[in-house]
């Protein structure tokens, strides 16, 4: 396997937030006195906030205003605060691919601020070439304008690098992208449409160093 970057998700990739994430939006339906659609939250996973608002408003209409302003305030006291548990595999793939001098980016639908205060409170900031993000993009994923970003910032033709992501809508990105994909599942399952694009899935990121590894 010839690349020279790993471009990697982060939210219930490298960080263990989307039941985070779920739990806090759940409680702002019942906060808000308005239903939870557990399909409907999983289909905006992976999608920027201009995705994840138009999914969203599809569902809630007008109600949807008073949902996101409990459900904003409520994660950003959290995630803002204090790190979220980074996820199985992660330290020790970041520290081979500094070692072996393979470049490294983020790219990430989070909004920008969130992004880095996530990673610096993780401690994994220090990992990273750069940090690319949902509000730098006018298409989020799964156009896959975020990765090509990415590897643009980053020197590099898109089909040189890796791509790690958990959500279907962030394969679509990376394979649309035409960057080798792995795909390490987190609260969505890949679907068939993900199957048969032949992407890597994987348990986790610790069984991605060990292939690697074999690679040289």
């Amino acid at each position: 396997m010839n690349f020279q970057a790993a471009i990697f998700d982060m939210d219930g990739l490298l960080l263990d937030t989307e039941r985070l994430c779920m739990r806090v939006f759940k409680q702002s339906c019942h906060n808000v006195q308005l239903p939870f659609y557990e399909d409907i939250y999983l289909s905006i996973i992976g999608r920027n906030s201009k995705g994840i608002e138009e999914i969203l408003r599809s569902a809630y209409g007008n109600e949807l205003d008073k949902l996101h302003a409990d459900w904003r305030v409520n994660y950003d006291a959290i995630v803002k605060n204090q790190p979220i548990p980074i996820k199985k595999g992660v330290i020790p793939l970041l520290e081979w691919l500094q070692a072996n001098k393979v470049r490294t980016a983020v790219a990430t639908s989070t909004q920008k601020d969130v992004a880095l205060v996530k990673l610096k409170l993780a401690g994994l900031d220090c990992y990273f070439d750069n940090i690319t993000c949902g509000c730098e993009v006018t298409q989020g994923k799964p156009n896959p304008e975020i990765y090509l970003l990415a590897a643009q910032r980053l020197g590099l033709k898109p089909q040189c690098c890796l791509a790690f992501e958990d959500s279907n809508n962030g394969v679509k990105s990376a394979v649309a992208a035409n960057m080798v994909t792995y795909q390490i599942p987190d609260l969505v399952t890949p679907s068939e449409e993900i199957i048969s694009l032949g992407v890597k899935i994987r348990d986790s990121l610790g069984d991605v160093l060990d292939e690697l590894k074999k690679y040289g």
